[in-house]
């Protein structure tokens, strides 16, 4: 079987050469991302691997079966990047449901207290010597309430991580249940009364800029908000204008909703088009991460390990538990 691997990197390439030997699968792998204008590379493939930067609309979805391609493998969970109308029919389509909600879960909390302890600006500080303390008061997290968005395996375990940590939690889900330590409710009232909000739902019509301007009216004036989601949860240019006017007290993002042509490259030497992001991270209680964080060891070989078993499951037994 032979699969062409879009937006390939070098971790990509390591850990899925480990998991397709002796599998029979052959990745060839390109740099550039799946789209209109690249999906002929794909010529002769069984199928396709893509990433959250690849694009499958109905031009490329048409193109890709016209070409040959039977399987679309994604090596993520969300798949609001393809078109799933488009595909029926014509494309068989599998993600990695759940490849380590604990990476994710412990990137959000990692940003979260970098943030409120100004950790970065005091390491930026003592490598030039500079040992005061002005400027880096932070808060505790114990005691605290934090709201989290959607309450599936990386919802749960960051909730985990903040019950550690002392804190209140509040919870909006689609499908509450009962979580020992955690009070579901609605989403006005998770915004009134949480300190932090951290989002770990999935980009639907219905949550696409669910952080909106209306919506920050509703929440506490000084409140963090984390995002380690999908960056179209959040109205950036609300998100911009809450922190100028200090309505929200700090952000953590490793994702954005422009990302696509920006994340996972090195654009030090390049002037940035994208004003909205370019004014975000001049923000002092603004951070940022490049969809950061699923970059663990133990996620990478998951996705990996994942992706080709859902494609030898698709080739070999014509059926397959995680596709869509």
């Amino acid at each position: 079987m032979k699969i062409a691997f879009f937006d390939a990197k070098q971790y990509d390439k390591e850990s899925f050469e480990i998991a397709a030997r002796d599998s029979g699968i052959e990745f060839k792998f390109y740099d550039t991302k799946l789209n209109a204008d690249t999906a002929s590379l794909a010529r002769g493939a069984d199928g396709v691997c893509i990433f959250v930067s690849d694009t499958v609309d109905r031009e490329v979805a048409e193109k890709l079966h016209s070409l040959g391609v039977k399987y679309i493998a994604l090596r993520c969970a969300g798949y609001n990047n393809v078109d799933l109308k488009a595909t029926e029919g014509k494309l068989r389509v599998v993600r990695v449901p759940a490849y380590s909600p604990y990476a994710v879960a412990e990137h959000a909390m990692a940003m979260l207290l970098t943030s409120i302890r100004r950790i970065h600006k005091a390491y930026i500080r003592t490598k030039d010597f500079n040992f005061s303390l002005s400027g880096l008061t932070g808060f505790d997290l114990h005691g605290k309430t934090v709201g989290v968005v959607g309450m599936g395996k990386i919802g749960s375990v960051f909730s985990d991580i903040c019950r550690g940590f002392g804190m209140r939690i509040l919870a909006y889900d689609k499908y509450p249940r009962e979580l020992e330590g955690v009070e579901f409710t609605g989403l006005d009232r998770l915004f009134a009364e949480s300190d932090i909000i951290s989002l770990h739902c999935p980009l639907t019509p219905e949550s696409y800029h669910m952080i909106s301007g209306d919506a920050i009216a509703k929440m506490k004036k000084g409140v963090m908000i984390i995002n380690t989601s999908r960056g179209a949860l959040i109205d950036s240019d609300a998100l911009l204008e809450a922190i100028k006017s200090r309505r929200v007290g700090g952000a953590c993002l490793d994702v954005y909703e422009e990302e696509g042509d920006l994340f996972f490259e090195d654009l030090s030497g390049h002037i940035i088009s994208d004003d909205t992001l370019a004014r975000l991270i001049t923000m002092p209680n603004v951070l940022v991460t490049s969809h950061q964080a699923f970059l663990t060891n133990e996620a990478l070989k998951n996705i990996a390990d994942v992706t080709v078993s859902n494609l030898l499951e698709l080739e070999r037994d014509g059926e397959c538990a995680n596709e869509l």
